[in-house]
């Protein structure tokens, strides 16, 4: 049975972090600055509730008859109860023998092209101790992208138009930072258990290294980028992040909508169709609010009984991060351009290909996980590399379109020196086929 650090982990990051946003906001109080109080507050509550939440839900504990369990989920202590549930379990498992096994079959993942099916009896503490990792890992999924996203890039913000980053700011953002790679991270793994759930997978350190890598990168300057922006261009900071929300929002919708599939009734039992609706939209909610910061790495698929699309889309994705990055390039280069006097000690242009640099080592280490690292590659059909050169290829020839019209258009425009050159070379051709026909009648 594996330790479970997940749920440690997941615990350690959500109290420090709420603790950590607690003392900020107050701090702010006590400041004079009411307003950065009160967003401080929302951004470390919401999660919070959201995460009692879900963690409610997973366990069904509405269902079942435990009182003290959801009383604590109210006074916000849900999380420190599971964790200390979960390691009850962890060391009592194999004092007492179970009464209540299960056998389960997975396969090897490919070696030298032979696999082999492998059987494991599962117990009742195990399968207990799997449904608190899971639960954590989709509490650790909402507090990064609901929680700690939005706190990073208000804290962040603070301190550009501050132009002071204090100590406790700082720990708090690094803080924030850590938890959003992590859910990140936990997102990866998520999609690995998902697609790959006939398999026995094994994550190997490098994996998680070059995870870690991807996602810091990938988090850190996206959220820069849209803090930057912001600074400069306050009133247009809202079209974009709300196109980017329900752009993401919709689109499993219309996925949907163009399948002609039947409403999913098989969420939950004893939900109607109203509380299956809310449910699906609170997740599209979370899909849209991971793929605003990062690649959310599971594609919601209502018409799926999971939910969750299984197939490997390389070209979705790769067309995920050409897009990225082009929007990326272009508020950079919005907020060069109407960049104020708080940036006048900034080397504004280095900060600009920092940034664009840091995108792009993102995007090296996603490439390094994918062909070299992931646990399952050998099951690929295709690699993500050639859905990065079919996008680029796609690009280079929108752009090469225009100038190949204007090239046949410059060829149509004819002068008079090449069409007497024509004409003559016209004539040449003729009299040589004259000249031809004759001898051939001759010869008859």
């Amino acid at each position: 049975m594996k330790f479970p650090g997940s749920v440690l982990v997941s615990l350690v990051l959500f109290l420090s972090e709420t603790t950590a946003a607690l003392c900020l906001s107050a701090a702010y109080r006590a400041a004079g600055d009411p307003m950065w109080h009160w967003l401080t507050l929302l951004c470390a509550l919401l999660p919070c509730v959201l995460v009692q939440l879900s963690l409610v839900f997973i366990h069904r504990d509405v269902t079942r008859d435990r009182p003290l369990v959801l009383l604590l989920h109210l006074l916000q202590l849900g999380p420190l109860v599971r964790c200390v549930e979960a390691f009850y379990i962890y060391y009592h498992a194999g004092r007492i023998e179970d009464p209540y096994v299960s056998i389960t079959k997975k396969w090897q993942v490919p070696k030298d092209g032979y696999s082999e099916e492998i059987e494991k009896e599962v117990g009742q503490a195990e399968r207990k101790l799997r449904t608190h990792r899971s639960a954590f890992s989709r509490a650790s999924v909402i507090q990064a992208f609901l929680g700690s996203a939005p706190q990073l890039t208000l804290q962040l913000y603070i301190s550009v138009m501050q132009r002071e980053i204090t100590a406790a700011r700082s720990i708090f953002m690094l803080l924030s930072l850590l938890s959003i790679v992590y859910g990140a991270l936990r997102c990866n793994i998520l999609a690995l258990k998902i697609k790959y759930d006939d398999y026995e997978v094994h994550v190997k350190p490098a994996a998680y290294l070059c995870i870690f890598l991807w996602r810091s990168f990938e988090i850190a300057t996206r959220v820069t980028v849209l803090v930057l922006f912001s600074s400069v261009l306050r009133i247009w900071i809202f079209p974009v992040t709300m196109v980017n929300f329900f752009g993401f929002y919709f689109f499993p919708w219309i996925l949907f909508w163009r399948s002609r599939s039947p409403f999913p009734e098989n969420i939950e039992k004893e939900f109607s169709r109203v509380g299956t609706t809310i449910v699906l939209c609170l997740l599209t909610f979370l899909y849209a609010g991971i793929n605003m910061f990062c690649w959310s790495a599971v594609q919601v698929e209502l018409n799926d009984p999971d939910l969750i699309s299984k197939s490997q889309n390389w070209y979705q994705m790769a067309m995920y991060y050409t897009l990225r990055f082009v929007e990326n390039a272009f508020l950079l280069l919005m907020w060069y351009l109407h960049k104020t006097d708080i940036y006048m000690y900034v080397c504004t242009p280095l900060l600009f290909l920092r940034l664009l640099l840091g995108y792009c080592m993102a995007i090296f280490f996603m490439l390094v996980f994918y062909q070299f690292c992931h646990p399952c590659k050998k099951l690929f059909s295709s690699s993500i590399t050639e859905a990065l050169l079919s996008c680029l290829k796609f690009l280079f020839f929108m752009r090469k379109t225009p100038k190949s019209t204007v090239l046949r258009e410059e060829a149509a425009v004819k002068t008079p020196e090449n069409t007497d050159e024509a004409q003559s070379s016209s004539k040449t051709i003729d009299s040589q086929k004259g000249y031809l026909h004759q001898s051939a009648s001759s010869n008859a």
